[in-house]
């Protein structure tokens, strides 16, 4: 066993998932489906100045909704906020302290006015991801995650590759329910 080659084991993990449970199911998302309110007071993306979250971030004609501290019980959230959660506070921030990317936050990040570029960031983001993680090879994953991961600092890089890959697979999993629950009560509706 002490032969073992743990980074293409790692990325199996995710990239099995995201072939076969995870991309395949964002195919076709539609607009009216990424801004979608199945409640009141969701938090979403939407155009600057329109929304009524404490924090609005973001760089560009779109800002996300959040509140530091989150309320209790934190606001139900649309596909647009989870994908926006995914792309940068997942992906995009992990992919700037570990792979080269441009610095990002939610304050800077531009997010998308449609779903088909948010699906589009997703894709450049997670392809950006899984690249860095296979440049780490062995050694790299050994290496300590650093002062960008906060709680993470100390652990190797391999527990913040299998933290990522929970997140993923959570986050998107919830878009992926969310899609179902708007095609039936769309239909019902109907």
């Amino acid at each position: 066993m002490s032969d073992q080659t743990w980074n293409p084991l790692l990325r199996e993990q995710i990239t099995w998932h995201w072939t076969h449970q995870l991309r395949g199911r964002l195919d076709g998302l539609t607009d009216d489906e990424y801004f979608w309110e199945p409640a009141p007071g969701c938090w979403s993306v939407r155009p600057r100045g329109a929304g009524a979250a404490p924090v609005q971030a973001g760089s560009g004609a779109m800002t996300i909704d959040f509140a530091m501290p989150a309320p209790d019980p934190p606001p139900l959230t649309t596909i647009a906020w989870r994908l926006g959660h995914v792309i940068v506070g997942v992906l995009a921030m992990r992919n700037a302290a570990h792979f080269g990317r441009p610095p990002v936050d939610y304050q800077s990040f531009a997010y998308a006015a449609s779903a088909a570029e948010a699906l589009a960031q997703l894709d450049a983001e997670y392809a950006t991801w899984l690249a860095g993680v296979e440049s780490l090879g062995e050694a790299g994953l050994a290496r300590p995650c650093g002062q960008a991961e906060g709680p993470y600092a100390d652990h190797p890089l391999a527990v913040l590759v299998l933290h990522i890959n929970r997140e993923l697979i959570h986050h998107l999993a919830e878009v992926c329910l969310l899609r179902d629950l708007y095609l039936h009560t769309r239909r019902q509706a109907s």
